[in-house]
């Protein structure tokens, strides 16, 4: 190869390497080059006026400060809540104990039906009782008085007979005597004959 003017053909090798580094050292500035390129661009695209940032600022200011007033209506809230909450517990434990109270008087009064129930079947047993009791006294009575109506009947008889007796016999007393005492008590023994077979 033939040599550059003004080269020395000892020289060309040391020419060559700095030609090189050269070469790379301006890649690499075109490299970096290209790099802020490229963050000059973002930096536009992001660029933020200060009018835009103190808009924001005083934005934020003013959230902070609605932030603050909504913490202290929480505050507020929340306080009422838990005297809302401890109002409720208060109630709670006040029904529990009426709940209780009513339960035991329930129990009293369930149990005070139970034995006026049991009284009042008691009363009814001995009620009907009576009444049975009553009703065989009642035929008892008829009875009675059934027999005392066929005794009346009986004596009505026996003075029937005893005119018709005096009217046919003598005037002896004797006669009389022995007369009448027989047909009086044969009027008797049929009247109980007949009794004793309705009592069968």
């Amino acid at each position: 190869m033939a040599t550059p003017l003004g080269w020395s053909q000892g020289g060309s090798g040391s020419v060559c390497l700095a030609f090189d580094q050269l070469r790379d050292v301006i890649e690499s500035q075109e490299e970096l080059i290209h790099q802020l390129r490229n963050v000059m661009v973002l930096q536009d695209e992001n660029f933020v006026s200060k009018e835009e940032f103190q808009a924001v600022e005083k934005k934020l200011v003013e959230e902070k400060a609605a932030h603050a007033k909504t913490k202290v209506l929480l505050a507020k809230e929340e306080e009422k809540l838990q005297f809302a909450l401890g109002e409720v517990e208060v109630l709670s434990k006040q029904l529990e104990k009426e709940k209780l109270a009513f339960e035991k008087a329930l129990s009293s009064v369930k149990s005070r039906v139970l034995q006026e129930s049991s009284k009042k079947d008691q009363l009814i047993t001995k009620c009907n009782e009576i009444e049975s009791h009553i009703i065989k006294q009642e035929d008892i009575l008829n009875g009675k008085e059934n027999e005392i109506k066929e005794l009346q009947q009986v004596i009505c008889q026996q003075k029937q007979i005893f005119r018709n007796h005096t009217c046919l016999t003598s005037g002896s007393r004797s006669s009389r005597r022995t007369t009448w005492p027989r047909c009086w008590t044969r009027s008797i023994r049929n009247f109980r004959n007949a009794s004793a077979r309705r009592h069968q």
